[in-house]
């Protein structure tokens, strides 16, 4: 069976060829690749709105500041309630199911507040959203007003964003040229090394009395 020399050349001449570039290309080139892809990417991508609404938990006569603070953080997760998520589905437009998956509900230790944040891909819906659920978490606390001796009342509406929150084109791309650059640079680790062979062994150079001895034989 006669065999092909060209087949078996080539994973060594391509092996040689990467050793002779300079270590530089992998770096460039990586930075390159992660930046057209990250903007690329954050190019496509549907740009994501955030908007927020504010409650705060207000202490009756019957109750103090400490209480308040204690129920703002209990309210907080009774936001993803579906008792809570019912009443605000109505006002809205959206299921309960949009609801529980696009807003979420942040409490502060040292603040009676509960801040009610929703995303959507129309900045309107992010607006409604959030001051549906405020809305609807104000009227659960106020139905339950005489056992809690606290009230919820709107601190600030969610207004309409006007720039989304994702992450732009160019923020994307220098995320991804970084990445790249760092892949560049652990290839550049373990890219063979020139002076060794396939087998990452050194290459053998021939000593003064090999050379003589060759010399002779001439």
């Amino acid at each position: 069976m006669t065999e092909n020399p060209t087949g078996q050349r080539r994973p060594a001449g391509l092996s040689a060829r990467a050793r002779t570039l300079p270590p530089w290309t992998l770096l460039a080139a990586g930075v390159v690749a992660g930046g057209l892809l990250g903007g690329a990417y954050g190019g496509l991508k549907t740009p994501t709105y955030t908007a927020t609404s504010y409650v705060v938990v207000v202490p009756t006569e019957k109750s103090d500041p400490a209480a308040a603070l204690g129920f703002a953080q209990a309210y907080g997760r009774v936001a993803s309630q579906v008792a809570v998520l019912g009443d605000a589905q109505v006002w809205a437009g959206v299921p309960v199911r949009t609801l529980r998956d696009s807003v979420r509900t942040a409490t502060s230790p040292d603040a009676p507040m509960v801040a009610v944040t929703a995303t959507s891909s129309r900045p309107g819906l992010a607006a409604d959203m959030a001051n549906a659920v405020a809305r609807a978490l104000t009227l659960h606390a106020g139905d339950n007003a005489g056992a809690t001796n606290v009230e919820l009342q709107q601190f600030a509406r969610a207004t309409e964003p006007s720039e989304p929150s994702s992450a732009s084109a160019p923020v994307t791309g220098l995320v991804g040229a970084s990445a790249g650059g760092l892949l560049g640079g652990l290839a550049l680790l373990v890219r063979p090394r020139r002076g060794t062979d396939d087998s990452g062994r050194a290459a053998a150079v021939p000593g003064p009395a090999v050379a003589v001895d060759a010399h002779g034989t001439l």
